[in-house]
């Protein structure tokens, strides 16, 4: 893996391989649900951070950074007061749609996950109960 002068984690690529590339600049938890907020719509930084439940300030701040900087996302400013500043997808941006609607596709078809536990790192269900330990 290779961080560029932001410290931005970027993948080795040295076959110049299209999917490695893709997920350089729309791989992560956060900028692919980002641009499918952007679908059809401008909003603004607040908007954002209330649809996307679990996003910090920061991480948002430094996502739409990201985008913008890659071309995928806009940003505009008004000069108003209180000054406003709304997000949309880019040209480059909506070549992604594809992509998005092919994840849908796959995603309906797969059942739900279960959650997983943030300490066991496993499915609780498939965790041995005490006796279990004890008797191995």
């Amino acid at each position: 893996m290779v961080t560029n002068e932001r410290m931005r984690k970027i993948l080795a690529n040295p076959n110049s391989c299209g999917v490695i590339r893709s997920v350089s600049y729309i791989g992560g938890k956060w900028k692919l649900l980002i641009l499918l907020a952007l679908v059809d719509r401008q909003l603004r930084f607040g908007k954002l951070l209330f649809i996307l439940t679990g996003i910090s300030k920061k991480m948002l701040t430094q996502e739409l950074k990201e985008l913008e900087e890659d071309g995928m996302v806009i940003r505009e400013s008004f000069m108003e007061k209180p000054p406003r500043v709304e997000y949309r997808l880019s040209e480059n941006g909506r070549t992604v749609l594809p992509v998005l609607d092919a994840l849908k596709s796959f995603g309906s078809g797969l059942k739900d996950i279960k959650p997983r536990s943030s300490t066991s790192h496993c499915y609780e269900d498939e965790l041995p109960t005490q006796k279990e330990k004890l008797s191995a």
